[in-house]
């Protein structure tokens, strides 16, 4: 008689154990409160352990920029060429990239470099790559003027060419240094009433000239569309011509080509520091996309200085800054 008695009393435990799970869920889902142990037992989410690591990992990636983003916002892929061995000057940019915020874009920061030659730079730069996932490791040897552009621009078409990307991936991709700052709004803001196919854009060489359809674009940082980095990987002409100054030889593939009916002279947004003077150099104002030769600390501090990056930092108990 007890084992019949009790049974009717078990059934309603679980019937009234269900309710009130159930009823914890509608609260956690209404106040959007995160009980995970408690919502995976009662089975209130549709993320699976795993879904929710790679989300976590996402938004760790400081090299994302984006704020609001839609498929309507410009996509554009920054890529710094570097060397395996300067991971100061990797973290240090992350700080400068990572704390912008332009409206209306994604912005993608990667930094680019060829094959690793050493052991502790396969130890090194994988950790940065499980940490930011924002490199790129190209199938070549670290050189100066022979290719190394090349493979960079013609690689990005495989690379991000998938099915579960849009199309095109950005709309833009630019070559950049790592001795450049660039302002990521001001960027943004210039190329919004650009055309989005055949451009070329960037700070013309010679320093005294204002016409881009003459030579070329200034290493310190150009952007193409995706349709010309689609075309220097399919065209022979950069592959007959690797070899020489590599922003000078990417203009002539250019010109050779005749693509880039759509050109975007973006002087004097766009200069060298203004030590040592020359043709090049220009004082920092406030119209500005990207500063150049940022060879030193005291050249970045002095640039960041003058932007007044800090002036979003929250106030908090934990620190005082003056």
């Amino acid at each position: 008689m007890k084992a019949s008695t009790s049974r009717p009393h078990q059934r309603q435990f679980i019937v009234w154990s269900f309710f009130f799970i159930l009823f914890l869920c509608v609260i956690a889902s209404i106040n959007e409160v995160r009980f995970d142990g408690l919502l995976k037992f009662g089975r209130c989410t549709f993320l699976n352990s795993s879904s929710h690591l790679s989300n976590d990992s996402f938004s760790n990636a400081s090299h994302v920029v984006a704020t609001n983003s839609s498929s309507e916002d410009i996509r554009i892929l920054i890529g710094i060429l570097t060397l395996p061995d300067q991971y100061h000057r990797r973290h240090f940019l992350r700080m400068i990239y990572g704390t912008q915020s332009p409206t209306g874009a994604q912005v993608d920061v990667k930094f680019v470099f060829c094959n690793l030659t050493k052991e502790d730079q396969k130890v090194l730069v994988a950790l940065e790559i499980m940490r930011y996932d924002d490199i790129i490791i190209l199938n070549c040897k670290e050189n100066m003027n022979k290719g190394k552009t090349y493979t960079y621009f013609s690689s990005l078409p495989e690379i991000f060419n998938t099915s579960d990307r849009p199309y095109p991936p950005y709309h833009y991709v630019m070559k950049g240094d790592d001795d450049t700052y660039i302002r990521l709004e001001n960027l943004v803001k210039s190329l919004v009433p650009l055309p989005r196919e055949d451009l070329y854009y960037g700070y013309v060489i010679p320093c005294r000239s204002m016409d881009p359809f003459v030579d070329y674009m200034s290493g310190m940082g150009y952007l193409v569309s995706w349709d010309i980095a689609e075309w220097i990987r399919d065209s022979d002409i950069p592959k007959n011509h690797l070899e020489g100054p590599e922003d000078k030889v990417f203009g002539a593939w250019i010109r050779e080509g005749r693509r880039a009916k759509n050109r975007y002279n973006a002087k004097w947004s766009m200069y060298n520091f203004p030590v040592p003077r020359t043709a090049c150099t220009h004082e920092l104002w406030a119209d500005t996309i990207a500063v150049h030769l940022l060879k030193n600390q005291e050249k970045w501090i002095e640039t960041l200085t003058y932007f007044n990056v800090t002036a979003n930092l929250k106030p908090s108990k934990l620190y005082h800054i003056p």
